[in-house]
């Protein structure tokens, strides 16, 4: 069975890609206003490159804060 985390994370599933997509669109855009003749797909694809990077980071952040058995940090 599925922990209470799991059903809560799918119910806002929907809303976290709604928000990725508009911090994408936010990032583009701001690209935009340096760089009149913007390669829009390039920059897309270097803004989720740059996601993927960040969220690797919070996630060994998040693994590393996490208190492991005695409150000792878990480590991956």
């Amino acid at each position: 069975m599925a922990k209470i985390e799991q059903f809560e994370m799918d119910a806002h599933r929907a809303q976290l890609m709604a928000d990725l997509r508009r911090l994408v669109e936010k990032y583009r855009a701001i690209f935009g206003w340096d760089v009149p003749e913007l390669d829009e797909a390039l920059s897309e694809q270097l803004i989720v490159q740059s996601m993927r990077r960040a969220l690797d980071e919070l996630e060994q952040h998040a693994a590393s804060a996490r208190p492991g058995p005695a409150g000792a940090p878990l480590r991956k």
